[in-house]
């Protein structure tokens, strides 16, 4: 359909051409990229570990299997983060497995990969999070039972709302939000391996002696392990950040691995030693009747100070949500660079500089994954998607070694690694569809709906000149309603100016030299 195919830079309609779109990756993400996180951790750990625990201790079955997923993940994350390293120095391109399966596999892949991202995962990951955010906040009003289905959704709602707004209305705004709610989740997680060390110098480690630790609450089943995979994975989301950004990274040659080989050690550590903190207060039977473990956790150690541990959380998932907010419009410029997505969802506002149409797009996608306050299987849903497409890419690398040899990867990995992760994957996506193929087989009937919108809208080029005309029309009318232009076509001068030279700070000197921010 003509909404999805590059507007060109001549057409005087207001609108540029797809390259411009990296002038804004540039500028406006450059700033985001940099307050948000100088490495994956920042952008690893969130909500996901006071989410994940209950639904990975619920398919392990046994605290010692729960262990065990934990420490596996970080290990396959670990590699999985090494193959898209050397992916992201040979494909140095923004956009990160969608530029890499586009360019490997071709568009109508890259395309399907950009299609279940913005109709399935990012909506998915904010509404887990704001659902998180919803019990925290309320799981203290309800001590003797859980809050209301409508009331989680509701507030959910309304904190997305809230920050799609701030959002919408200034770049530096929403980056000081970011960096004020971050404190929430580092003094939560501090909290709970500080007083699960305590807990363990007094003896209260049952449930970590082998004996009990191995000891089944259920009897094992291979499905529902593959399935703690996933909810632990979910946990690890945003490990290949920096490669959404590879073009803005100042030395990707020696700053990509190091991110790794510092991240992912950091992050296991702390998820493994908060869940070790976990059972050192809850039984599992406990762990799995909470459905905020935090918050359990807090009630059981902290005593009169237990209000700290509901308050840390909420703060970090509001800030997860608004970080997820923050970010998720990156796929959205990379996508309309290629022509895979309408030239509307590429721009932002003339004098603001923030991208309003991709995160009104992305709050009512959102809104309508709140339909159900079922966390888990949400986690499941997005999690089958994610790691199909991790496996594609990985699988790529292996293809590009083969078809082009000689090509330069300042980066090269032994292929035992994508070997062994494509193994691991073949488990996880065989079991997973096993165990759950309702909620599977929904994800990928989803996926296979961009095929025949792929063909219609980018693969067919002679569309009737009505329909061109019509979208075009569209196109201009949610210019108008969001105030929005290319950012090559925003010029001005006072606030206009002000916000425009935010957007544009650099990220090495080079680049700093040729274009001073206001913020440098």
């Amino acid at each position: 359909m003509g909404g999805l195919e590059p507007i060109p830079a001549d057409s005087g309609e207001g609108r540029g051409h797809p390259g411009q779109v990296t002038s804004l990756s540039q500028g406006y993400i450059q700033r985001q990229t940099i307050t948000l996180t100088f490495t994956p951790t920042g952008n690893i750990i969130g909500s996901g570990i006071f989410v994940s625990p209950k639904g990975v201790m619920e398919n392990a079955s046994s605290v010692g299997v729960a262990l065990i997923v934990w420490i596996v993940t970080g290990v396959i994350t670990a590699i999985g983060a090494l193959c898209y390293a050397e992916l992201g120095v040979t494909i140095p391109k923004s956009g990160g497995d969608y530029s890499y399966v586009k360019d490997i596999f071709g568009g109508l892949a890259g395309f399907l990969r950009l299609w279940i991202a913005v109709l399935v995962i990012y909506p998915t990951n904010q509404a887990v999070i704001a659902l998180t955010f919803s019990n925290y906040v309320l799981q203290p009003l309800f001590p003797t039972c859980f809050p209301p289905e409508n009331g989680l959704r509701l507030l959910a709602a309304v904190c997305l709302l809230l920050l799609t707004w701030v959002n919408c209305s200034s770049v530096r705004w929403a980056t000081r939000v970011q960096d004020i709610f971050t404190a929430g989740k580092l003094l939560a997680l501090a909290l709970i391996i500080i007083m699960g060390i305590v807990q363990i110098c007094k003896g209260e480690y049952y449930w970590l002696e082998p004996a009990n630790a191995f000891e089944p609450f259920q009897d094992y089943d291979v499905g529902l392990i593959a399935l703690a995979f996933l909810q632990g994975s979910f946990a690890y989301g945003g490990w290949n950040f920096l490669n959404y950004v590879t073009e803005e990274l100042v030395d990707p040659y020696v700053n990509l691995p190091r991110a790794i080989f510092i991240s992912i050690p950091l992050v296991t550590f702390v998820y493994v030693f908060a869940n070790i903190a976990y059972v050192t207060a809850m039984s599992p039977p406990e762990l799995l009747a909470s459905n905020a473990v935090a918050v359990t956790f807090g009630e059981k150690l902290l005593g009169v100070m237990s209000w700290i541990m509901p308050i840390s959380v909420a703060l970090s998932t509001f800030g997860g949500v608004n970080g997820s907010l923050f970010t998720s419009s990156r796929l959205f410029f990379a996508g309309a660079r290629e022509g895979h997505l309408p030239s509307l969802l590429a721009m932002i506002h003339v004098k603001r500089c923030t991208p309003i149409p991709a995160l009104l797009f992305t709050c009512l996608s959102t809104l309508l994954m709140l339909c159900t306050s079922d966390m888990y299987t949400l986690i499941n849903y997005v999690g089958f998607i994610n790691y199909l497409f991790y496996g594609v890419t990985v699988a790529g690398q292996i293809v590009l070694r083969f078809k082009q040899p000689n090509i330069h990867r300042p980066i090269k990995v032994s292929l035992i690694w994508p070997v062994i992760y494509l193994i691991f994957w073949a488990f996880l996506l065989i079991f997973s569809l096993y165990s759950e193929p309702v909620v599977c087989g929904i994800g990928l009937a989803i996926m296979l709906t961009g095929v025949p919108v792929y063909f219609l809208g980018v693969y067919w080029d002679n569309k009737p000149q009505c329909f061109d005309a019509f979208v075009d029309k569209m196109t201009y009318l949610g210019q108008k309603f969001c105030v929005v232009v290319y950012p090559a076509e925003s010029s001005g001068s006072g606030e206009e100016g002000e916000e425009m030279k935010e957007a544009m700070s650099p990220l090495s000197k080079d680049d700093g030299d040729n274009h001073k921010s206001a913020d440098c």
